[in-house]
């Protein structure tokens, strides 16, 4: 079986601890390749440093909440792993979810972001797939999640809630841009500076993870959630002079 090196999973949070809890539970169940877990704290109140402190995973410390983008590039900025995974706190994870995107990750030099499908997503990453409980969800995901290089999908977006991609691409096209905090369309962004210097980006239709869904963003923008996704879309028209939702 292919041998990887180790992986940063870079998971910021804010007031998030119910949800990140869960989150890291399933990445200890369902992981058997060397990870690091780097957890960025946006200033939480809820004893989320306690957490990780006493849970000996990594922690960058912020004093407020700056944001996806921002937490996710401060993360970067120390993670040590050959591979980088953003993900959100509201994913749980499952059986073979990071063997088999690594495996997707390394068909080929020119990939360089993966993503999963899920149950709740924009685009092509969803899945219309049903279970009861999340005892239900790891059974499906089980059956799911067997590697099979026929459902990988090249396309032109992978969406950031659970976001693999090579050390390379960051040596090539740096961290995200920090004008689309507090977050939206700074991975259609990151997408996009991939696929000009040439990287290909694959759905791993193999591997299905749960997603609850922009939890964080409702609960923090509940008045404002759509206004900031129409603000960060006409910045990335400002930037690059087409529409991203030509790419979903």
């Amino acid at each position: 079986m292919r041998q990887f090196g180790l992986t940063s999973i870079i998971i910021p949070s804010y007031n998030g601890l119910h949800l990140l809890t869960t989150c890291i539970e399933a990445i200890r169940h369902h992981t058997l390749e060397p990870i690091e877990i780097i957890i960025v704290d946006n200033g939480s109140s809820d004893g989320t440093a306690e957490y990780c402190l006493r849970e000996g995973l990594i922690l960058v410390s912020l004093p407020r909440n700056t944001g996806f983008p921002i937490a996710c590039n401060k993360g970067l900025a120390i993670a040590s792993g050959d591979q980088l995974l953003l993900l959100n706190n509201d994913v749980i994870v499952s059986p073979r979810w990071l063997s088999n995107m690594l495996l997707a990750l390394d068909s080929a030099d020119d990939v360089g972001i993966v993503g999963p499908v899920t149950n709740y997503i924009s685009g092509r990453q969803q899945v219309e797939v049903t279970w009861i409980g999340m005892e239900g969800f790891v059974e499906v995901a089980e059956r799911y999640n067997v590697s099979d290089p026929v459902k990988w999908q090249d396309v032109q977006r992978i969406v950031g809630m659970c976001f693999l991609f090579k050390r390379s691409l960051l040596g090539s096209i740096g961290m995200l841009d920090e004008r689309f905090s507090p977050g939206h369309y700074e991975d259609d962004d990151y997408c996009y500076r991939a696929r000009q210097q040439g990287y290909r980006l694959l759905i791993s239709g193999d591997t299905l993870v749960y997603h609850a869904g922009s939890a964080s963003f409702k609960v923090n923008f509940p008045d404002g959630w759509n206004s900031l996704m129409e603000r960060n879309r006409e910045l990335f028209i400002a930037k690059w002079g087409v529409n991203p939702l030509q790419f979903i």
